[in-house]
């Protein structure tokens, strides 16, 4: 009979516990520290066996965290870490001021890391890993210049400081990583989208130096940093001034590649914008037998297209663009017609598609102006008339539509044959009558041209004729009228302008 003795004893043992959890929600503790309990009920009423749950807390007195204690943190540490925080948070609030002291201090920052570089580079030559964490410093410090392309305003003070000349001079560091950070930084300070007035980008520009381009072929940015430098003519003239650079691109734009490359096409359009910006680079480009060059580079493309929308199309127009810049000049016209370049239009314009309205806006600038006439000549002895009046009777400017019968009672509209190419057009026929010599066979062969189906020829141009002088009857009859609601002092400032 023992153990139901111990079982009666435990289940007594249990029901006092149980009992004695049971506060009641209004219960207090009395002064003696002892909480007061609900009267006993029933044994009959009591359960055994373990204690139930406790009931849920009341949320209102629930802790702020949702957790125990408040993740087990005192109040005091809360405060602290409050403290902190609110600290932390006020000096990230508070932004830099980006002014003249701040280029400053930049600028002590970047000259203090390139000096460091380089005496630890020549202390310790030998082992890299001594001033490898000074290159890293020298790194951050190039990139963060970038923030400069938010404000010009401070370009002059950075030129004034010598940082321009200390980061043109990085080009040549002999880690190449660094170069290149030099010179992406220069892209970025120099591009076309920072909103610099003339005289903040002129402190900048005039600051920096032409290096040798050679080592930073396989880059991007260093085509991209001479074309912003190239918009400057006096600029342009100096990098043309350079024995090494037009060499060097004639020499690139020939490198003979599976495919044509951005670096390949972008020395292309470098070339073409230092042509562009003046003779003396025109002239250097010719006395470098740059004509020959460029026309055997054309002339893989007389009957064959490059592919559409890809850099070898970019690639052929600057090619384009490079002849006809040269052209321009006496002795590139000369240079022209001793590479035969004027044969080489011909069959483009007669065989080429894309090529087609390029060679012909060649040929408008090799016959112009006085120093023309030998490629006038030229042209119609290698039988360039019948391309050039068979373009000209063409009634679209793709070349390929249907042939429409022309009378002079149908007014002409020149959209079947676009402005470009009317311009050009006229222009050869203009530099033709202008240059070929009176009674010599070749001034015979243009007008027997005229002469020839009926004078179809004079009628198209005098359509043509006709066409423009109502375009401009339209336009007079605008500003005509925008005159008649000019008052005299409004007319006055007009005649001014």
């Amino acid at each position: 009979m023992r153990p139901a003795t111990s079982a009666n004893s435990s289940t007594v043992k249990i029901q006092a516990v149980y009992k004695a959890a049971r506060v009641t929600a209004d219960s207090s503790i009395n002064k003696n520290g002892k909480a007061t309990v609900e009267d006993e009920q029933d044994d009959d009423d009591v359960e055994a066996g373990p204690a139930p749950p406790p009931e849920e807390a009341d949320e209102s007195i629930d802790d702020e965290e949702g957790r125990f204690f408040g993740g087990g943190i005192t109040n005091d540490t809360a405060n602290v870490l409050d403290f902190i925080d609110k600290r932390d948070q006020g000096d990230d609030s508070k932004p830099e001021k980006i002014d003249a002291s701040w280029v400053r201090k930049l600028a002590l920052s970047f000259e203090r890391k390139i000096s460091k570089n380089s005496e630890l580079r020549a202390k310790f030559e030998d082992d890299p890993q001594k001033f490898m964490g000074s290159e890293a410093d020298l790194d951050a410090d190039i990139k963060a210049l970038s923030i400069l392309s938010d404000h010009p305003d401070l370009y002059e003070e950075f030129a004034r400081l010598g940082c321009v000349a200390s980061l043109v001079s990085l080009l040549s560091h002999e880690n190449t990583d660094i170069a290149i950070d030099a010179i992406e930084i220069i892209n970025e300070l120099t591009d076309e989208d920072v909103e610099a007035e003339q005289e903040q980008w002129d402190h900048l520009v005039d600051a920096m130096y032409c290096h040798p381009p050679s080592r930073f072929d396989c880059h991007l940015h260093f085509p991209g940093v001479l074309e912003n430098l190239s918009s400057r003519r006096a600029i342009s003239e100096s990098i043309g001034k350079d024995t090494s650079f037009t060499p060097w691109l004639l020499k690139r734009i020939q490198q003979k590649e599976a495919s044509v490359s951005q670096n390949k096409q972008y020395s292309a359009e470098i070339l073409a914008i230092l042509l562009q910006s003046s003779p003396f680079n025109r002239t250097k480009c010719i006395e470098l037998d740059g004509m020959d060059n460029l026309l055997q580079l054309l002339s893989s493309y007389r009957k064959r297209d490059p592919a559409k929308g890809t850099e070898e199309e970019e690639y052929v127009e600057n090619l384009f663009d490079c002849v006809t810049c040269c052209v321009d000049e006496p002795n590139g016209k000369s240079k022209f017609l001793d590479a035969e370049g004027t044969e080489l239009c011909l069959i483009m314009l007669r065989e080429g598609k894309m090529s087609k309205p390029r060679a012909l806006r060649l040929l408008d600038h090799a016959l112009g102006g006085p120093e023309g006439m030998a490629c006038c000549q030229k042209l119609v002895q290698a039988a360039g008339l019948k391309p050039i009046f068979s373009t000209f009777m063409r009634k679209v400017s793709s070349f390929h539509r249907p042939r429409i019968e022309i009378t002079l009672d149908v007014p002409l509209t020149l959209a079947q044959h676009d402005n470009q190419t009317t311009e050009h057009l006229l222009g050869i026929l203009s530099s033709l009558f202008r240059s070929l010599p009176a009674n010599s066979a070749e001034s015979i062969r243009l007008l027997a041209k005229f002469v020839e189906k009926d004078y179809e020829k004079i009628a198209r141009t005098i359509q043509i004729r006709r066409e423009y002088a109502s375009r401009v009857s339209a336009i007079d009859r605008e500003i005509s009228n925008e005159k008649a609601g000019l008052s005299e002092e409004e007319r006055d400032d007009r005649a001014d302008e």
